[in-house]
């Protein structure tokens, strides 16, 4: 079925809105939130991750409080109130998994909580290819389901929203553009702003994606999902309704380029969306959505749905630490970019069936890709931009990776830190 045409006016009839965006302003360590895109393009300075982050401090200003190391998990995942392995009770057609983020942001329409919606829909060209939109209407979300690879200039439709006259909005965004988000969502003038924050940890452009996929097929263009679940697996769907699953261990990596995932990802220190009202994920699901409630809108979030989803305590099992070792030495071993896979072809079966039965599972599981993020941060920074390390990685990615014995050096935290 062809995309459908994006209008490009808020006055079109269509529930949805893609108004035209400017070129970016080139930036070092860039993942085009979309500020750059803005008359106010020098804000990047101080609302960028991955220039001069100050967790703790932004956590308080959204949260109440910054994250507690002796309180669960917070450590690992950032504040939270309350976490649940999550699933509607009737799956929306074509959503990801069940639609939970697609329900929030339709509920928050036809309740009138919003004006609009700031998301990703598909290009018309290229489903793969994200282009920000302003959802107006309830029924707009049916098209915007699904997952979209490359860099998606979200905040650039910010200041459209305002002229537009829109007063609440909805926001759901990747942690980088969250974290932009926050640092200037006190200056925008919006009278209410709610954050659906997704995980997010590599990205690439649309087009090194498509390269990616045609490894994984021979029919690459009949590739209509794709998705990296916690059982060890990546699904994909195509147009006549085959689905495939493909062990971790099996997928291309080596055939990849070095720099096919770009520094910002192989650097960033918020895999779970920690400034985000509500954050909804795969990582603890174990083949469901993981909820993470962070504050009093997130928890008003989820009593939209009320008895829409269903709500279970999230699974724990397994232990973590050889697959984060053995993740750090294939990032160190490598020259750079992905990490090396050493492991003969005919082992790789084997492995690849004991993971999921037998690997970290749940909770554990999301605690050993945050562990495995933290490493390859610091790992990735000492190659690549050592005089960088001081100010992109906040304290807590030291405590999650001093276990692995990857300490700080001489000047790679501020002076004064840990004395």
């Amino acid at each position: 079925m062809p995309l459908p045409e994006l209008p490009t006016s808020p006055h079109d009839s269509a529930p949805l809105w893609a108004p035209s965006l400017a070129a970016p302003v080139p930036r070092d360590l860039c993942t085009d939130c979309g500020i750059s895109r803005t008359p106010e393009h020098k804000r990047c300075g101080a609302a960028c991750q991955f220039i001069k982050p100050d967790y703790p401090a932004t956590e308080k200003a959204v949260h109440g409080r910054a994250r507690d190391p002796a309180k669960g998990d917070e450590l690992f995942f950032g504040p939270y109130r309350q976490m649940f392995r999550a699933r509607l009770g009737k799956a929306l057609p074509g959503a990801q998994w069940t639609g939970i983020t697609t329900r929030l942001a339709e509920k928050l329409l036809e309740t009138d909580a919003v004006d609009a919606v700031l998301t990703m829909a598909p290009d018309p060209d290229d489903r793969w290819k994200p282009v920000p939109v302003l959802v107006t209407r309830p029924e707009g979300m049916a098209q915007v389901r699904g997952m979209r690879m490359g860099y998606a200039p979200l905040l650039a439709l910010l200041q459209p929203a305002s002229d537009a006259g829109y007063k609440r909005i909805a926001v759901i965004g990747i942690p980088c553009q969250v974290h932009a988000l926050r640092k200037i969502e006190a200056s925008l003038g919006f009278e209410r702003v709610y954050v659906i924050g997704t995980p997010c940890s590599d990205n690439t452009t649309t087009e090194r994606f498509h390269d990616f996929l045609a490894l994984l097929a021979d029919d690459p263009d009949s590739i209509t999902y794709l998705e990296f679940r916690a059982d060890y697996h990546v699904e994909l769907r195509f147009t006549d309704g085959r689905v495939k699953a493909i062990p971790f261990l099996q997928l291309p990596i080596s055939k990849l380029p070095p720099d096919f995932f770009p520094l910002t990802c192989r650097t960033c220190v918020d895999y779970t969306n920690v400034l985000a009202d509500l954050t909804v994920g795969y990582m603890a699901g174990e083949g469901e959505q993981w909820l993470v409630v962070r504050n009093e809108r997130g928890a008003e979030l989820l009593a939209l749905l009320g008895d829409e989803v269903k709500l279970a305590p999230p699974g724990n099992a397994g232990k973590r630490a050889s697959a984060v070792k053995g993740f750090i030495v294939n990032v160190e071993r490598a020259a750079g970019g992905l990490p090396l896979r050493r492991m003969p072809e005919w082992v790789r079966p084997i492995v690849g069936w004991l993971m999921p039965r037998f690997g970290p599972r749940g909770l554990e599981f999301a605690r050993t890709r945050v562990e495995m993020k933290a490493a390859e941060t610091v790992v990735h920074l000492r190659r690549e931009k050592p005089r960088r390390m001081k100010s992109m990685i906040p304290a807590h990615i030291w405590t999650l990776v001093a276990p692995y014995d990857l300490v700080p050096g001489d000047g790679e935290v501020p002076k004064g830190a840990g004395d």
